[in-house]
């Protein structure tokens, strides 16, 4: 007869059992859903940073008052892999002949600025006006401090 009784007990230690199950899956899915949710709000913050950052660093404004290039530009070229491959390989030899050369051995900068020297388009540079010595400042002619001392006198 101790049989039968354990059978209720049996199932009730199962039903125990299953409640425990159903509470820990509940608790994790509490969890996971708060979890997720944070996640949500460091993103957005995350993004808002972001965001200002790139205002920060925004300089479309500026475009309008620089002039425009009339060299055409490298749009046109598309780059897929073989003129990727084929890029490389010319940059590479450019690369190693500059290394090799015996200016940029002897003096890398000095080669470098040469090179730009060179190479870059030259700037118009207005000449600057001279500026007096004592920092642009015009001195009062003394001739105008006696005539306005001489006028006060009259008064």
């Amino acid at each position: 007869m101790g049989k039968p009784s354990s059978q209720p007990d049996s199932s009730s230690k199962a039903d125990k059992k299953f409640d425990k199950k159903v509470q820990f899956y509940a608790k994790v899915r509490d969890t996971v859903a708060s979890l997720t949710a944070k996640k949500d709000i460091t993103k957005k913050k995350k993004l808002r940073s972001r965001q200002k950052k790139l205002k920060a660093y925004d300089l479309s404004a500026l475009s309008e008052f620089l002039p425009e290039l009339k060299a055409p530009r490298a749009n046109d070229f598309k780059l897929n892999c073989k003129s990727r491959q084929q890029l490389i390989l010319k940059e590479g030899n450019q690369l190693s002949a500059v290394l090799e050369h015996p200016a940029f051995q002897a003096d890398p900068l000095a080669a470098i600025h040469q090179h730009l020297q060179n190479t870059q388009p030259a700037l118009d540079e207005k000449p600057k006006k001279k500026k007096n010595q004592n920092g642009g400042r015009k001195k009062k002619s003394k001739k105008s401090k006696a005539l306005s001392s001489q006028q006060s006198m009259d008064i």
